[in-house]
């Protein structure tokens, strides 16, 4: 990839906790970065500015495409804008 191409969203999945031993929500991070070591670590810094206690990362990758739904279209379109989107939900039981 040279500086002229667009850098592809990345997206991080795990979980968060706002307080240490609370309970935990599914999070999805989008972001756009030049590695996936500065993409983490872009990441937890973001989540620990909103207040979460704790983060444990899953998977991370880049998205081959635009989202088709909310909230993650939306988190995709402020990637590109240069934000840090950070999108919770409950985790399954």
């Amino acid at each position: 990839m040279n500086d002229n191409e667009a850098r592809p969203v990345t997206i991080i999945t795990g979980r968060v906790w706002r307080r240490k031993g609370g309970e935990s929500e599914g999070v999805h991070v989008l972001l756009i970065a030049p590695d996936d070591d500065t993409a983490v670590r872009i990441a937890l810094e973001s989540l620990a500015k909103e207040g979460y206690a704790e983060a444990e990362f899953d998977q991370i990758g880049d998205l081959d495409g635009v989202p088709d739904d909310e909230p993650h279209l939306s988190a995709y379109q402020g990637a590109l804008e240069g934000e840090v989107s950070v999108v919770t939900f409950d985790e399954p039981a």
